[in-house]
């Protein structure tokens, strides 16, 4: 018998190397999650793979754009997915530590410019985009500030952006962790949500997700609603 398979023999995947010695290169190293990416990974690792997959979704949709906004960008580890796809992502957040957070991790292999900005409150951004990515925002907004706010994302946007908005459902809500519900003041059903932003946009397309699985299946089974908007 081959002595390198015995049990407990320590053994080398010659194919990870290379990897490991990119890693082991001075300014990279462990690359860390974002703090509040980390306290789901500690409280409910499983909501990493639905955070993933809704990035993935709409960066599948974005691909190819040049100027990207995101709103409610929190710490940033998930921005970079959209950055996989578009030229250039601006992410905005409301809250001083999650900015300084996704601040402090930059990549200079997924560069993503990171300000504080309300979108609510201190209005539109100067610069326009080409897109704009808003996922788990709305349901932290009181329902009697969706006008303004959906304005304020239209008005950062050029002629022919395209918006990607996402919401839990309030089908959701019912199994919605105590945490959660602290924060969710306005989730509404998908037809709600589809009147919603066709005030402020042309075409809207909806979908559905359930865990990992985007689908256009019925709605009130809907766990979390997105919609494609455009013009």
């Amino acid at each position: 018998m081959d002595e390198d398979i015995l049990i407990g023999t320590p053994r080398k995947e010659s194919h990870y190397k290379s990897v490991l010695e990119l890693m082991r290169e001075e300014g990279k190293g462990h690359q860390k999650m974002g703090i509040g990416v980390s306290w789901a990974y500690y409280d409910d690792p499983k909501r990493l793979a639905f955070l993933f997959a809704r990035y993935k979704f709409a960066a599948k949709m974005i691909a190819g754009k040049n100027s990207v906004l995101e709103v409610g960008c929190g710490d940033g580890f998930a921005t970079r997915i959209l950055r996989q796809a578009v030229n250039k992502v601006t992410g905005i957040d409301v809250d001083d530590e999650l900015i300084e957070d996704a601040i402090s991790k930059k990549s200079e292999k997924w560069p993503v410019n990171f300000y504080l900005h309300d979108m609510l409150r201190q209005g539109p951004m100067k610069q326009k985009y080409d897109a704009c990515v808003c996922l788990d925002v709305l349901e932290h907004i009181p329902i009697s500030g969706y006008q303004l706010f959906l304005d304020n994302i239209r008005n950062s946007l050029l002629e022919n952006a395209v918006a990607i908005i996402g919401c839990p459902s309030i089908e959701s809500q019912k199994w919605a962790s105590i945490q959660s519900k602290k924060g969710h003041i306005s989730c509404m059903t998908q037809d709600e949500f589809k009147t919603q932003l066709e005030k402020h946009f042309r075409n809207v397309f909806l979908f559905s997700m359930n865990d990992e699985i985007v689908h256009t299946g019925f709605s009130k089974m809907s766990h979390y609603n997105i919609g494609l908007c455009v013009g």
